[in-house]
């Protein structure tokens, strides 16, 4: 899992470089993680199955085990945590 906020003082984390394993190139710069990447790795786990069910929240109810309104509430907290980041 890759951190998004200092160890220290909490503050969200920027990525200063990426690097190419193959050629060494490095790309040096000051970039904002993705959006979806500062998520819990709960949210970002069900956003993965969501995608996978082509948004179908009856099947995730059934691979979740909740019921329909809970898929339901999880997703609109995961929209509203989402909505968050992007202010």
């Amino acid at each position: 899992m890759l951190p998004c906020y200092c160890p220290s003082c909490k503050t969200q984390l920027k990525v200063k470089s990426l690097l190419c394993e193959k050629c060494e190139t490095e790309v040096s710069g000051k970039y904002h993680l993705p959006v979806l990447a500062l998520l819990p790795p709960q949210y970002q786990d069900f956003i993965l199955k969501f995608v996978k069910h082509s948004g179908s929240l009856k099947d995730m109810s059934k691979e979740l085990n909740l019921s329909y309104p809970t898929v339901r509430n999880l997703l609109n907290e995961i929209i509203k945590n989402i909505e968050s980041y992007e202010k």
